[in-house]
Protein backbone atom coordinates (compact mmCIF):
# COMPACT_ATOMS: atom_id res chain seq x y z
CA UNK A 1 0.00 0.00 0.00
CA UNK A 2 1.39 3.40 -1.05
CA UNK A 3 -0.11 6.37 0.78
CA UNK A 4 0.53 10.03 0.06
CA UNK A 5 -0.38 12.54 2.78
CA UNK A 6 -1.09 16.16 1.88
CA UNK A 7 -0.48 18.84 4.51
CA UNK A 8 0.31 22.55 4.29
CA UNK A 9 3.10 22.16 6.88
CA UNK A 10 5.00 19.21 8.31
CA UNK A 11 5.92 20.68 11.71
CA UNK A 12 4.40 24.14 12.28
CA UNK A 13 1.16 23.98 14.23
CA UNK A 14 -0.89 21.26 15.86
CA UNK A 15 -2.53 19.97 12.68
CA UNK A 16 0.84 19.74 10.93
CA UNK A 17 2.36 17.80 13.83
CA UNK A 18 -0.65 15.49 13.75
CA UNK A 19 -0.24 14.83 10.01
CA UNK A 20 3.47 14.16 10.46
CA UNK A 21 2.74 11.77 13.31
CA UNK A 22 0.24 9.83 11.19
CA UNK A 23 2.84 9.60 8.42
CA UNK A 24 5.53 8.40 10.84
CA UNK A 25 3.15 5.89 12.39
CA UNK A 26 2.40 4.36 8.99
CA UNK A 27 6.10 4.07 8.23
CA UNK A 28 6.42 2.26 11.54
CA UNK A 29 4.12 -0.54 10.37
CA UNK A 30 5.82 -0.80 6.95
CA UNK A 31 3.31 1.17 4.89
CA UNK A 32 4.99 2.98 1.99
CA UNK A 33 4.11 6.48 3.19
CA UNK A 34 5.14 9.91 1.89
CA UNK A 35 4.19 13.42 2.97
CA UNK A 36 3.77 16.20 0.40
CA UNK A 37 3.67 19.70 1.89
CA UNK A 38 3.49 23.33 0.90
CA UNK A 39 6.14 24.39 3.42
CA UNK A 40 8.81 21.92 4.57
CA UNK A 41 10.53 22.59 7.89
CA UNK A 42 11.97 19.17 8.70
CA UNK A 43 14.99 17.44 7.20
CA UNK A 44 13.04 14.19 6.79
CA UNK A 45 13.71 12.66 3.32
CA UNK A 46 10.21 11.14 3.28
CA UNK A 47 8.75 14.67 3.28
CA UNK A 48 8.71 16.64 0.02
CA UNK A 49 7.86 20.28 -0.66
CA UNK A 50 5.53 20.65 -3.62
CA UNK A 51 7.06 23.95 -4.71
CA UNK A 52 9.49 26.67 -3.64
CA UNK A 53 8.78 28.78 -0.56
CA UNK A 54 8.41 31.87 -2.74
CA UNK A 55 5.74 30.26 -4.91
CA UNK A 56 4.00 28.91 -1.82
CA UNK A 57 3.98 32.39 -0.28
CA UNK A 58 2.56 33.93 -3.45
CA UNK A 59 -0.13 31.25 -3.51
CA UNK A 60 -1.07 32.00 0.09
CA UNK A 61 -1.30 35.74 -0.57
CA UNK A 62 -3.34 35.15 -3.72
CA UNK A 63 -5.73 32.82 -1.97
CA UNK A 64 -6.56 35.31 0.77
CA UNK A 65 -6.83 38.31 -1.58
CA UNK A 66 -10.62 37.97 -1.79
CA UNK A 67 -10.86 38.54 1.98
CA UNK A 68 -9.99 42.21 1.52
CA UNK A 69 -13.70 42.74 0.88
CA UNK A 70 -14.39 41.54 4.45
CA UNK A 71 -12.08 43.69 6.60
CA UNK A 72 -13.69 42.82 9.95
CA UNK A 73 -12.65 39.16 9.91
CA UNK A 74 -10.82 38.13 13.09
CA UNK A 75 -10.59 34.33 12.78
CA UNK A 76 -8.90 32.04 10.25
CA UNK A 77 -10.92 31.85 7.05
CA UNK A 78 -9.75 29.99 3.93
CA UNK A 79 -11.32 30.38 0.46
CA UNK A 80 -9.03 27.77 -1.17
CA UNK A 81 -9.66 28.99 -4.70
CA UNK A 82 -6.19 29.82 -6.05
CA UNK A 83 -5.13 27.28 -8.75
CA UNK A 84 -2.47 24.73 -7.79
CA UNK A 85 -0.34 22.46 -9.98
CA UNK A 86 -0.32 19.52 -7.58
CA UNK A 87 -1.48 16.79 -9.93
CA UNK A 88 1.97 16.24 -11.45
CA UNK A 89 3.56 16.09 -7.99
CA UNK A 90 0.97 13.56 -6.86
CA UNK A 91 1.37 11.47 -10.01
CA UNK A 92 5.14 11.23 -9.42
CA UNK A 93 4.47 9.34 -6.19
CA UNK A 94 1.85 7.07 -7.84
CA UNK A 95 0.02 6.47 -4.55
CA UNK A 96 -2.76 3.95 -4.05
CA UNK A 97 -4.61 6.41 -1.78
CA UNK A 98 -4.34 10.05 -0.77
CA UNK A 99 -4.74 11.21 2.81
CA UNK A 100 -5.78 14.87 3.02
CA UNK A 101 -4.92 16.66 6.25
CA UNK A 102 -4.96 20.40 6.97
CA UNK A 103 -4.40 21.82 3.48
CA UNK A 104 -5.43 25.48 3.86
CA UNK A 105 -3.27 28.55 3.31
CA UNK A 106 -3.91 28.07 -0.42
CA UNK A 107 -2.28 24.63 -0.75
CA UNK A 108 -5.09 22.47 -2.21
CA UNK A 109 -8.03 24.18 -3.97
CA UNK A 110 -11.50 22.80 -3.29
CA UNK A 111 -12.03 21.77 -6.92
CA UNK A 112 -8.78 19.78 -7.03
CA UNK A 113 -10.19 17.06 -4.78
CA UNK A 114 -12.34 15.75 -7.64
CA UNK A 115 -9.35 15.60 -10.01
CA UNK A 116 -7.40 13.10 -7.93
CA UNK A 117 -7.70 9.61 -9.42
CA UNK A 118 -7.06 7.85 -6.11
CA UNK A 119 -9.50 7.17 -3.26
CA UNK A 120 -9.34 9.87 -0.61
CA UNK A 121 -9.22 9.94 3.18
CA UNK A 122 -9.94 13.32 4.75
CA UNK A 123 -8.98 13.84 8.40
CA UNK A 124 -10.76 16.72 10.11
CA UNK A 125 -8.16 18.68 12.08
CA UNK A 126 -10.63 21.55 12.38
CA UNK A 127 -14.10 22.40 11.05
CA UNK A 128 -13.07 23.99 7.73
CA UNK A 129 -13.99 21.02 5.54
CA UNK A 130 -17.71 21.29 6.31
CA UNK A 131 -18.09 25.08 6.68
CA UNK A 132 -18.19 27.98 4.27
CA UNK A 133 -14.56 28.84 5.00
CA UNK A 134 -14.13 29.36 8.74
CA UNK A 135 -11.88 26.95 10.64
CA UNK A 136 -13.98 27.02 13.80
CA UNK A 137 -17.54 28.33 13.92
CA UNK A 138 -17.41 29.83 17.44
CA UNK A 139 -20.95 28.70 18.06
CA UNK A 140 -22.45 29.52 14.65
CA UNK A 141 -24.57 26.65 13.26
CA UNK A 142 -25.10 27.88 9.69
CA UNK A 143 -22.94 25.01 8.39
CA UNK A 144 -25.89 22.72 9.20
CA UNK A 145 -27.73 24.33 6.28
CA UNK A 146 -25.67 26.19 3.68
CA UNK A 147 -23.72 28.98 5.43
CA UNK A 148 -24.23 32.57 4.29
CA UNK A 149 -24.72 35.75 6.34
CA UNK A 150 -21.46 34.75 8.02
CA UNK A 151 -20.98 36.26 11.49
CA UNK A 152 -17.19 35.99 11.19
CA UNK A 153 -17.20 37.90 7.90
CA UNK A 154 -19.90 40.26 9.22
CA UNK A 155 -21.35 40.21 5.72
CA UNK A 156 -24.99 40.79 6.63
CA UNK A 157 -26.26 38.94 3.55
CA UNK A 158 -26.96 35.34 2.60
CA UNK A 159 -25.16 35.45 -0.76
CA UNK A 160 -21.72 36.15 0.69
CA UNK A 161 -18.32 34.52 0.37
CA UNK A 162 -19.16 31.78 2.88
CA UNK A 163 -22.21 30.72 0.83
CA UNK A 164 -20.08 30.69 -2.35
CA UNK A 165 -17.39 28.51 -0.71
CA UNK A 166 -20.04 26.15 0.71
CA UNK A 167 -21.59 25.82 -2.77
CA UNK A 168 -18.19 25.06 -4.34
CA UNK A 169 -17.66 22.24 -1.84
CA UNK A 170 -21.18 20.89 -2.34
CA UNK A 171 -20.66 20.77 -6.10
CA UNK A 172 -17.05 19.58 -6.29
CA UNK A 173 -17.24 16.92 -3.54
CA UNK A 174 -20.63 15.42 -4.34
CA UNK A 175 -19.37 12.24 -6.00
CA UNK A 176 -15.96 11.81 -4.34
CA UNK A 177 -14.73 8.39 -3.27
CA UNK A 178 -14.05 9.88 0.13
CA UNK A 179 -13.80 8.56 3.68
CA UNK A 180 -14.05 11.16 6.44
CA UNK A 181 -12.06 10.69 9.65
CA UNK A 182 -12.76 12.75 12.78
CA UNK A 183 -10.23 12.89 15.58
CA UNK A 184 -12.89 12.93 18.34
CA UNK A 185 -16.52 12.11 18.94
CA UNK A 186 -17.27 15.83 19.26
CA UNK A 187 -15.83 16.53 15.81
CA UNK A 188 -17.65 13.53 14.34
CA UNK A 189 -20.93 14.88 15.70
CA UNK A 190 -20.33 18.33 14.24
CA UNK A 191 -19.40 16.89 10.84
CA UNK A 192 -22.34 14.49 10.93
CA UNK A 193 -24.86 17.29 11.38
CA UNK A 194 -23.34 19.38 8.58
CA UNK A 195 -25.06 19.65 5.22
CA UNK A 196 -21.84 18.62 3.44
CA UNK A 197 -21.09 15.41 5.37
CA UNK A 198 -24.35 14.26 6.96
CA UNK A 199 -24.79 11.54 4.33
CA UNK A 200 -21.27 10.17 4.72
CA UNK A 201 -20.02 7.62 7.20
CA UNK A 202 -17.49 9.16 9.57
CA UNK A 203 -14.73 7.19 11.26
CA UNK A 204 -13.21 8.32 14.57
CA UNK A 205 -9.45 7.89 14.99
CA UNK A 206 -7.67 9.79 17.79
CA UNK A 207 -4.33 11.40 17.04
CA UNK A 208 -1.47 9.25 18.25
CA UNK A 209 1.94 10.08 19.66
CA UNK A 210 5.21 8.40 20.53
CA UNK A 211 4.73 7.28 24.13
CA UNK A 212 8.46 6.50 24.34
CA UNK A 213 9.18 10.21 23.75
CA UNK A 214 6.29 11.64 25.74
CA UNK A 215 6.73 9.78 29.01
CA UNK A 216 6.93 10.72 32.70
CA UNK A 217 10.20 12.02 34.12
CA UNK A 218 11.06 13.39 37.55
CA UNK A 219 9.42 16.79 37.91
CA UNK A 220 12.40 18.19 39.83
CA UNK A 221 14.65 17.47 36.84
CA UNK A 222 12.17 19.14 34.47
CA UNK A 223 11.83 22.20 36.69
CA UNK A 224 15.59 22.61 36.96
CA UNK A 225 15.90 22.26 33.17
CA UNK A 226 13.27 25.00 32.61
CA UNK A 227 14.35 27.16 35.57
CA UNK A 228 10.97 26.87 37.28
CA UNK A 229 10.33 27.07 41.06
CA UNK A 230 10.92 23.71 42.75
CA UNK A 231 8.24 23.85 45.45
CA UNK A 232 5.23 25.68 43.97
CA UNK A 233 2.26 23.92 42.37
CA UNK A 234 2.52 24.72 38.67
CA UNK A 235 -0.46 25.17 36.35
CA UNK A 236 0.44 24.76 32.66
CA UNK A 237 -1.32 26.41 29.70
CA UNK A 238 -0.27 26.26 26.04
CA UNK A 239 -1.31 28.41 23.09
CA UNK A 240 0.35 30.21 20.20
CA UNK A 241 -1.68 33.32 21.00
CA UNK A 242 -3.26 33.96 24.42
CA UNK A 243 -5.66 36.42 22.75
CA UNK A 244 -7.25 33.60 20.69
CA UNK A 245 -10.62 33.34 22.41
CA UNK A 246 -11.19 29.82 21.09
CA UNK A 247 -8.30 28.61 23.26
CA UNK A 248 -10.06 30.01 26.31
CA UNK A 249 -7.30 31.93 28.08
CA UNK A 250 -9.85 34.61 29.00
CA UNK A 251 -11.82 31.88 30.78
CA UNK A 252 -8.70 30.59 32.53
CA UNK A 253 -8.07 34.15 33.80
CA UNK A 254 -11.51 34.16 35.40
CA UNK A 255 -10.86 30.75 36.95
CA UNK A 256 -7.55 31.99 38.38
CA UNK A 257 -9.35 34.96 39.92
CA UNK A 258 -11.68 32.47 41.60
CA UNK A 259 -8.68 30.48 42.88
CA UNK A 260 -7.32 33.67 44.44
CA UNK A 261 -10.60 34.11 46.27
CA UNK A 262 -10.29 30.52 47.51
CA UNK A 263 -6.87 31.22 49.01
CA UNK A 264 -4.54 29.64 46.45
CA UNK A 265 -2.53 32.82 45.79
CA UNK A 266 0.64 31.76 47.61
CA UNK A 267 0.60 28.13 46.42
CA UNK A 268 0.12 28.25 42.64
CA UNK A 269 2.12 29.71 39.76
CA UNK A 270 1.20 29.72 36.08
CA UNK A 271 3.44 28.41 33.28
CA UNK A 272 2.63 29.39 29.67
CA UNK A 273 4.25 27.84 26.60
CA UNK A 274 3.78 28.52 22.90
CA UNK A 275 4.16 32.29 23.09
CA UNK A 276 6.30 34.97 24.67
CA UNK A 277 5.25 37.32 27.45
CA UNK A 278 2.81 39.97 26.16
CA UNK A 279 3.42 43.69 26.44
CA UNK A 280 2.23 45.05 28.75
CA UNK A 281 2.44 42.02 31.08
CA UNK A 282 -0.83 40.44 32.15
CA UNK A 283 -1.91 41.00 35.75
CA UNK A 284 -3.28 37.65 36.94
CA UNK A 285 -2.59 37.72 40.66
CA UNK A 286 -0.18 34.80 40.28
CA UNK A 287 3.45 34.74 39.11
CA UNK A 288 3.60 33.75 35.42
CA UNK A 289 6.51 31.98 33.70
CA UNK A 290 6.59 32.22 29.89
CA UNK A 291 8.55 29.44 28.20
CA UNK A 292 8.10 30.79 24.66
CA UNK A 293 7.68 28.57 21.63
CA UNK A 294 8.87 25.00 22.29
CA UNK A 295 10.06 23.53 18.99
CA UNK A 296 11.20 20.08 20.08
CA UNK A 297 9.63 17.13 21.85
CA UNK A 298 12.17 17.14 24.69
CA UNK A 299 11.26 20.70 25.71
CA UNK A 300 7.56 19.86 25.48
CA UNK A 301 8.08 16.76 27.61
CA UNK A 302 9.92 18.84 30.20
CA UNK A 303 7.07 21.39 30.33
CA UNK A 304 4.44 18.72 30.92
CA UNK A 305 6.57 16.88 33.46
CA UNK A 306 7.31 20.08 35.38
CA UNK A 307 3.61 20.88 35.78
CA UNK A 308 1.19 19.55 38.37
CA UNK A 309 -1.78 20.08 36.07
CA UNK A 310 -2.34 21.14 32.46
CA UNK A 311 -5.32 23.39 31.68
CA UNK A 312 -6.94 23.13 28.23
CA UNK A 313 -9.92 25.55 28.42
CA UNK A 314 -10.74 25.60 24.68
CA UNK A 315 -14.34 26.34 23.79
CA UNK A 316 -13.99 24.45 20.47
CA UNK A 317 -11.31 21.82 19.83
CA UNK A 318 -11.11 19.04 17.26
CA UNK A 319 -8.97 16.88 19.53
CA UNK A 320 -6.37 18.51 21.77
CA UNK A 321 -2.82 17.18 21.43
CA UNK A 322 -1.72 19.29 24.39
CA UNK A 323 -4.00 17.16 26.55
CA UNK A 324 -2.92 13.78 25.14
CA UNK A 325 0.76 14.74 25.39
CA UNK A 326 0.23 15.85 28.97
CA UNK A 327 -1.43 12.56 29.90
CA UNK A 328 1.44 10.64 28.31
CA UNK A 329 3.84 12.53 30.54
CA UNK A 330 1.74 11.65 33.58
CA UNK A 331 0.25 15.09 34.16
CA UNK A 332 -3.52 15.38 34.77
CA UNK A 333 -5.60 17.69 32.58
CA UNK A 334 -8.49 20.03 33.35
CA UNK A 335 -10.71 20.97 30.40
CA UNK A 336 -14.28 21.86 29.49
CA UNK A 337 -16.75 19.20 28.52
CA UNK A 338 -18.50 19.41 25.12
CA UNK A 339 -15.34 19.64 22.98
CA UNK A 340 -12.96 17.05 21.51
CA UNK A 341 -11.05 17.18 24.78
CA UNK A 342 -13.84 15.20 26.45
CA UNK A 343 -12.54 12.10 24.64
CA UNK A 344 -9.13 12.54 26.26
CA UNK A 345 -9.96 13.60 29.80
CA UNK A 346 -11.87 11.05 31.88
CA UNK A 347 -13.58 13.08 34.59
CA UNK A 348 -12.08 12.53 38.05
CA UNK A 349 -9.93 9.67 36.72
CA UNK A 350 -7.04 11.35 34.90
CA UNK A 351 -8.19 14.94 35.29
CA UNK A 352 -11.36 16.97 35.53
CA UNK A 353 -14.03 17.96 32.99
CA UNK A 354 -15.64 21.24 33.98
CA UNK A 355 -19.11 22.28 32.92
CA UNK A 356 -18.90 23.96 29.52
CA UNK A 357 -17.55 27.53 29.86
CA UNK A 358 -18.25 27.52 33.62
CA UNK A 359 -15.19 29.28 35.02
CA UNK A 360 -16.18 28.62 38.64
CA UNK A 361 -16.24 24.89 37.88
CA UNK A 362 -12.95 25.22 36.01
CA UNK A 363 -11.45 26.68 39.21
CA UNK A 364 -13.00 23.86 41.26
CA UNK A 365 -11.43 21.36 38.88
CA UNK A 366 -7.96 22.86 39.24
CA UNK A 367 -8.29 22.85 43.03
CA UNK A 368 -9.65 19.30 43.03
CA UNK A 369 -6.64 18.02 41.08
CA UNK A 370 -4.10 19.83 43.26
CA UNK A 371 -5.49 19.71 46.79
CA UNK A 372 -4.99 16.03 47.66
CA UNK A 373 -1.49 14.59 47.20
CA UNK A 374 -2.39 10.87 47.25
CA UNK A 375 -5.24 11.50 44.79
CA UNK A 376 -2.88 13.52 42.58
CA UNK A 377 -0.47 10.57 42.41
CA UNK A 378 -3.35 8.33 41.34
CA UNK A 379 -4.38 10.81 38.64
CA UNK A 380 -0.82 10.81 37.32
CA UNK A 381 -0.75 7.03 37.03
CA UNK A 382 -4.16 6.94 35.35
CA UNK A 383 -3.10 9.67 32.92
CA UNK A 384 -0.12 7.67 31.71
CA UNK A 385 -2.17 4.48 31.49
CA UNK A 386 -4.79 6.20 29.30
CA UNK A 387 -2.12 7.47 26.90
CA UNK A 388 -0.49 4.03 26.60
CA UNK A 389 -3.88 2.38 26.08
CA UNK A 390 -5.38 4.80 23.56
CA UNK A 391 -2.75 6.99 21.88
CA UNK A 392 0.17 4.78 20.88
CA UNK A 393 1.45 5.34 17.34
CA UNK A 394 1.05 1.73 16.27
CA UNK A 395 -2.58 1.64 17.32
CA UNK A 396 -3.29 4.78 15.31
CA UNK A 397 -1.48 3.40 12.25
CA UNK A 398 -3.42 0.14 12.32
CA UNK A 399 -6.70 2.06 12.60
CA UNK A 400 -5.81 4.10 9.51
CA UNK A 401 -4.67 0.98 7.65
CA UNK A 402 -8.07 -0.64 8.27
CA UNK A 403 -9.82 2.44 6.87
CA UNK A 404 -7.53 2.53 3.83
CA UNK A 405 -7.93 -1.17 3.09
CA UNK A 406 -11.71 -0.85 3.19
CA UNK A 407 -11.53 2.20 0.91
CA UNK A 408 -9.24 0.47 -1.59
CA UNK A 409 -11.42 -2.66 -1.64
CA UNK A 410 -14.41 -0.49 -2.43
CA UNK A 411 -12.50 1.16 -5.26
CA UNK A 412 -11.70 -2.15 -6.99
CA UNK A 413 -13.77 -2.84 -10.12
CA UNK A 414 -16.41 -5.57 -9.71
CA UNK A 415 -15.36 -8.73 -11.60
CA UNK A 416 -17.47 -9.59 -14.62
CA UNK A 417 -18.95 -13.09 -14.37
Amino acid sequence: MKVLHLSTFDLAGGAARAAYRIHQAMLGIDIDSRLLVQYKQSSDPTVTAAESKLVAKLRSVGDTSVLKFYPHRHQMFSPQWFPAGLLKSVDRFAPDAIHINWICNGFVPIELFAKFKQPLVLTLHDMWSFTGGCHYTLGCDRYIDSCGDCPQLRSGRDADLSRAIWQRKATAWQHLNLTVVATSQWMAARAGESSLFRDRSIEVIPIGLDTDVFEPIDSSIAREFLDLPPTKQLVLFGAIDVSDRRKGFHLLKQALERLLELGWGDRVELVVFGCDAPEPPLELGFPVHYLGKLNDNVSLQMAYAAADVTIAPSIEEAFGQTASESLACGTPVVAFANTGLADIVDNRQNGYLAEYCDTADLARGIAWVLEDSPRHRGLRLAARAKAEREYGRQLQAHRYRAVLEKLLDRAQPTPVS
